[in-house]
């Protein structure tokens, strides 16, 4: 069967003798040069009699192989779904069923037409534009205050894109019974780099509608012909899982109360890592309605657990929407909707709000280096020809598939979720999921860095990257750079507290030192640049890990002490500590668990917890205990007292590590760590300068000085040190200790 095709060629490259040259890939030779027929507002027409329903195509300038030939990136495939008359354009590969439209101006004449409109209080309107050129994308559904809603799409290789919702019934060309008079066409402009890469319409909803729900309907430019996309910059999706439309949000109506709110130093920081499922599910203290829940979040935070506890920050496990409900969170589909199940946006806003008045930051996790295979609108959302996935992905991970990090519109996608979160949600920060260079470009986090600090975006924003293992260039200049969770702290405590290799790393004296002294000989520049922990969502609890061990190890009473040595290395390294939910009750689980027992744990009776609590506000209490700097020891703030690199009676070829915090660094604070990971007595002597020092936390007890506790300075088990070292003072098996120099006045 023969059949008629008329095919447009915009003729960009400038071709002065334009030829079409079409083949097969069936094995056939079949091979022909075609002439124009005829020009007309796009370009030059090719008119074609072929007896395939699919063929190649491709341009050059003139007959015969020695031609100038479009670069091989632009074979294009025609196939006969897509009817008699298509377009092609020079820079492409991309065939079109309809005339593509031209670009009616750029985005910064648009912008200035309603930038009076854009709401200024609590609002993020998207303008990351890492190029420089300071392109305003307004990607997103953006509601303005005159009313009126601003749709932005980006899509650099659409032929047309069409605004389809409850609005207007949902009518497209992709509608079952189209009604061409309620279609609503985007407009395309010149955006990122000056390019036609931006799609807008501004809208008036009717009123009187609960939820404005909308998709894009996109032509040409993705994997398919034409579809209905979900929009990247989407903050909520509706509860419709079949189609999962995006909803329009008023991110303004919220009343906010933390005005007052400042975000804490980084050395300030006691991170408590919490799922918000797992954080309140099965809690009988918490109403059944809000378990598992942004509010149920809420209402502990209310009752103050978190500052009895002690914790300054709660770090979040991802709240992005997640198509398939793993309980973890780490399947994002977007990167700035919220997920359903977890409450609305504005229970999401109570929950911050309510933190900041408790005095506690709020630590997001962003997952950037993959999404989900479940469901997954940047799935070849843009057809660039790069490869599986196109456009927004760089191949897999073990994951998922791998997002393009470091290339410049994605990065301002990603930015612009960072931006929006911070202007619309008040969080303090973010952790970024699993971001070595392996992963995920590092230029995205340099240019987040900049983009948000630098820039005067958030200048104290608190960034975390779980960089394992760690990377010295997200140091940036030290003090302002991004905290790594510590492989080197962590890795080198479980092989201590399990007593065998752990991760490849020995259970011996080698690198105890680094990974008490903020990671510095491995990577850190700053105290600033290091989370240390023994527990996280993604690690084995210390008492699970024991048990892995030899046999004697697994005699509860053992598991336990280690598990209280393992939480005070965490509280007294040098760095910022973090704790997993349900570590403060020594609870055993394996990795990779939310399921905490909270009906079986109070907190009055719980030895464990009570114990937990006093050693994290000694923590938030003591300067001594937060020391920051580059080097506190070339500073003369921080000396070694014991430990294996040292003589035999300073704890030499032993796994003990104890130090002095000098008064010279806190004036009134003074204080001494002690740490003994072996299974034995060690005598050591002690430099204690002189004075009266107070034992505030043993692995047993802790007991704090007035104000915050009862400490007698009287008691028997404090020092007073007139002259010389202390000799042969003895740490017990699998033992911990902080003293405290009594200043004269107290």
């Amino acid at each position: 069967m023969q059949h008629k095709i008329r095919i447009h060629y915009d003729n960009q490259n400038g071709f002065l003798e334009p030829i079409m040259w079409v083949w097969v890939s069936d094995g056939a030779t079949l091979e022909r040069e075609i002439r124009p027929t005829g020009r007309d507002d796009f370009g030059v027409c090719f008119d074609l009699a072929y007896n395939r329903s699919s063929f190649n195509f491709k341009f050059k300038d003139g007959q015969g192989e020695k031609a100038r030939w479009e670069d091989d990136r632009c074979n294009r495939y025609f196939h006969g779904h897509l009817g008699k008359e298509v377009w092609a354009m020079a820079d492409r590969h991309h065939v079109y069923n309809v005339l593509p439209a031209k670009a009616r101006g750029d985005v910064k004449d648009y912008y200035r037409s309603i930038k009076n409109l854009v709401p200024q209080n609590n609002f993020y309107f998207p303008a990351t534009d890492v190029s420089g050129l300071g392109m305003p994308s307004m990607l997103g559904a953006n509601l303005l205050t005159d009313g009126s809603v601003l749709f932005g799409f980006f899509h650099p290789y659409a032929a047309r894109v069409y605004l389809t919702g409850s609005f207007n019934d949902w009518q497209c060309p992709g509608h079952p019974a189209p009604q061409k008079e309620q279609f609503i066409e985007m407009e395309l402009y010149r955006g990122f780099y000056y390019q036609p890469n931006i799609w807008l319409a501004r809208i008036t909803p009717p009123a009187g509608r609960d939820a404005v729900e909308y998709k894009f309907y996109l032509q040409g430019g993705s994997a398919e012909t034409e579809r209905y996309v979900t929009d990247p910059y989407t903050r909520l999706f509706s509860d419709d899982y079949k189609y999962r439309n995006s909803i329009v949000v008023d991110p303004t109506g919220f009343n906010w109360t933390d005005q007052g709110w400042q975000t804490p130093g980084v050395k300030d920081l006691i991170l408590y890592e919490l799922n918000i499922y797992g954080f309140t599910d099965n809690d009988p203290r918490i109403p059944e309605p809000l378990q598992g829940t942004f509010k149920g979040v809420t209402h502990r935070i209310k009752s103050g657990y978190f500052n009895t506890l002690g914790v300054t920050a709660i770090a979040l496990m991802p709240t992005a929407e997640v198509p398939m409900k793993q309980g973890l969170g780490y399947e994002p589909c977007t990167f700035m909707s919220v997920e359903k199940d977890f409450g609305t946006p504005d229970d999401f806003r109570e929950m911050v709000n309510e933190a900041h008045r408790h005095g506690l930051a709020v630590i997001m996790d962003q997952v950037f280096n993959h999404t989900s295979n479940d469901f997954n609108p940047l799935w070849n959302l843009i057809d660039d020809g790069s490869g599986e996935g196109g456009f927004y992905f760089a191949g897999k991970t073990m994951w998922g598939n791998k997002v393009a990090t470091g290339k410049d519109e994605v990065d301002n996608m990603l930015i612009d979720a960072c931006k929006m979160f911070i202007r619309e949600y008040h969080v303090d920060g973010f952790r970024f999921d699993a971001t070595h260079s392996y992963f995920l470009n590092h230029r995205l986090l340099h240019r987040l860095a900049h983009e948000i600090k630098d820039l005067g975006f958030k200048p104290d924003v608190v960034m975390i990257a779980e960089n394992l293992p760690n990377e010295q260039d997200l140091n940036l200049e030290g003090y302002n750079g991004y905290a790594q969770w510590s492989n080197i702290f962590h890795d080198k405590v479980k092989a201590l507290l399990r007593e065998g290799t752990y991760e490849g790393v020995a259970n011996d004296t080698e690198d105890l030192a680094a990974a008490f002294y903020f990671s510095k000989d491995s990577f850190a520049a700053h105290t600033n640049n290091v989370v240390n922990y023994c527990e996280s969502h993604d690690e084995n609890s210390v008492q699970f890990e024991v048990a892995t061990g030899d046999e004697h190890l697994r005699h509860p009473a053992i598991k336990e002490k280690k598990a209280r040595l393992g939480l005070m290395a965490a509280m007294v390294a040098l760095g910022q500590p973090m704790i997993y939910m349900g570590q403060e009750f020594g609870i055993e689980r394996e990795r990779n668990r939310i399921k905490v027992p909270w009906a079986g744990y109070t907190e009055e009776n719980n030895r464990y917890y009570q114990w937990s609590k006093g050693l994290i506000n000694l923590r938030k209490r003591y300067e001594a205990l937060k020391l920051s700097g580059y080097d506190p020891i070339k500073e003369g703030q921080f000396t070694w007292l014991i430990g294996p690199w040292l003589e035999e009676n300073k704890g030499g070829r032993q796994r003990v590590i104890g130090w002095r915090v000098n008064k010279n660094s806190v004036p009134g604070e003074q204080m001494l760590i002690m740490l003994n990971f072996e299974g034995h007595d060690v005598p050591v002597d002690v430099d204690f300068t002189p004075g009266q020092w107070v034992k505030l936390a043993d692995i047993n007890h802790v007991n704090d000085l007035a104000p915050s506790g009862s400490k007698n300075p009287r008691d028997p088990d404090s020092i007073t040190i007139n002259h010389g070292p202390f000799k042969n003072f003895i740490l017990p098996p699998y033992s911990g200790f902080i003293y405290r120099n009594l200043p004269a006045q107290l």
